[in-house]
Order: C-alpha cells, then structure tokens, then sequence
C-alpha cells in the first residue's frame, strides 16, 4: 500500500498526516503529528530544523513506517532561497522519493478547490486574500503585513478596537474595550496600555480579537464597529479578487470562495456580516460556509504526486 504525507507548515503550529495514496477519504489517514513552527524567521534555522524532523520521527512512528511515496509541503516562507533546498533535504533524509515545497497559500487553494479556480480569503492572526484562474494563474488583494495592511486579520482587530476606543475616550463615549485590554495585559493605568501598546517589539494585538468578539457580543458599540468594518473588508477584498479574475481572465461565469482561519470561523459577527455581503453583491456565488483545512490540501497534491 503506497502512502504518502502531507505537511502545513503554519506560523505556530506544524501538523502531517500520513495516507493511503489510494485513500479517497481522511478516515485512512494512518497517522496525525503536530509540532512547532518550521518557519526560519519565526522560530530562527536551528529550531524550525529541530521541529522539522521532530514532526517527521513522530509522524513515521504513529504510522509505523520507515518511509513514503510522496510528500507535500506548505509553508509560507517557500519562495525565500534555500528554505525550498533544506526541507527537501531533511525530507530525503526520512527516504521520501517524490516531494514538493509550495507556499502555504497552494495547499490551502487545493484544500478548497483541488486544482481548480477559486478565491481564498485567509483571515487569522494576518489575512490574505488569493484567486485562481482556470489556467492556474492568480489574482490577489490585501496580505500587505500587520503594519501596513492585513485589514480584517486578528491583528488589525485588536489594534483597531485599542485605536476607536482610545477615540470613543477623547469623546467621553462609552466602551469596556481600554478595561478589558488593561486586564489582558496587566496595564492598571491608561498610560501604561499605551506604553505598552506602542513598544518594540509590541504586544500581541491579535490575541484581543476573541476579547473583543465577547465584547461585541454583550453590546459595546465600539467592538461592534471594529468587527463590523472588519467583515466589510474581507468581503471587499473578495470581491475585488473576484473582479479580476473575471476581468483579466474570460472568467464568464461565477467563481467559487472558500474562507480559513479563526476570524472568520469564530467571530460571529464578522462570520454573519462576511457570508451576507457576499450574497447581497454576488447572490450566485457559490460560498463554502466550513472553513478550509490546508493540510488537506498538501494530502491532495501528495497523492498526485505519487500518481
């Protein structure tokens, strides 16, 4: 029985599973490991290496195997030189005979749309937003990092909602976002939040958005029009990509859109406002309510490569 691996390389976490090659379903995945970042610049080339092969022995031993057909990879520094070059190594080194390294948005667009054309709104801690064309060229809009863009991301949200409130106080409008924020971070006073939210390296602002989902939830009008403009964004940015495969690409019918990450998954109010945005601009779009899961897609490019 042929089995091969996929691997999503996120920016926290890692996770493979080991399949049948044959396996038309996840219920013949043989084994699911999980470890560190194998991100260079997030983790520095020593540790991503250590999580690296960390990952494989466990995934190996679970599956009790010495080694597999294929292997796919995704992770989001593949474009950078010599990060392709050192996982393709250690992956021979675990007797792998056909791999690939591949940015983490290609694992993610198969997972959806398994080689065909579509859009991907990315939205967690950044968020991106991605298009195939039927030729397999791509379109995109946003993703131009947490300081310069990333609108409707975990980070753009918890940075936003400390800059309205901050605005809401001028203002002497109500809000519990600068009390809730002080509490998270251990701030007693207005002046220590803001020292601490304007140092280098700063805080972790996409760690406040499920603070300020609650929040929006119980009724604060500030949180609302952070989530609400959040969901606008992402919305737009769909669209937009939408417009241009459309346009550049003789696309004349609808194009499908699937969505991942925790934004969009476990924020209600964006969750809402994102899939009634799509259907009042584009009411024959077909739109994947679950969100995506990227290490299926490395499985999905694994298997044809073991073809």
């Amino acid at each position: 029985m042929g089995l091969v691996l996929g691997i999503d390389g996120g920016g926290t976490h890692t996770r493979a599973s080991i399949v049948d090659s044959s396996a038309a379903t996840e219920n013949e995945t043989r084994a699911f490991a999980e470890s560190g970042s194998i991100k260079r610049l997030r983790v520095g080339a020593e540790a991503a290496e250590e999580n690296l092969r960390a990952l494989l022995a466990d995934v190996y031993a679970q599956a009790g195997v010495t080694s597999v057909e294929a292997a796919s990879v995704g992770v989001a520094s593949a474009n950078m030189p010599g990060i392709p070059e050192w996982i393709t190594a250690v992956l021979s080194e675990f007797r792998i005979e056909k791999s690939e390294v591949v940015g983490d948005q290609v694992i993610a667009l198969d997972a959806a749309f398994e080689g065909g054309p579509g859009i991907l709104q990315i939205a967690g801690t950044g968020s991106n937003t991605i298009g195939r064309a039927p030729d397999g060229s791509g379109e995109s809009a946003g993703g131009w990092s947490s300081r310069l863009g990333d609108e409707g991301s975990g980070y753009w949200i918890g940075l936003h909602a400390i800059r309205r409130a901050l605005n809401a106080y001028d203002r002497e409008e109500p809000t519990e976002v600068l009390k809730r924020v002080g509490e998270i971070w251990g701030t007693p006073t207005l002046e220590a939040l803001i020292n601490l939210g304007d140092s280098t390296p700063g805080p972790d602002f996409a760690a406040l958005a499920p603070a300020i989902s609650d929040l929006a939830e119980a009724g604060d009008a500030v949180a609302i029009g952070v989530l609400k403009q959040a969901a606008a964004d992402l919305v737009g940015f769909v669209l937009l990509v939408r417009s241009k495969l459309r346009s550049k690409h003789g696309i004349a019918g609808e194009v499908p859109a699937a969505f991942t990450g925790s934004v969009i998954e476990k924020t209600p109010i964006v969750r809402r406002d994102f899939f009634a945005g799509l259907k009042a601009a584009a009411p024959a779009m077909p739109v994947r309510e679950s969100a995506v899961v990227a290490l299926e897609g490395a499985i999905w490019r694994a298997k044809r490569l073991a073809q």
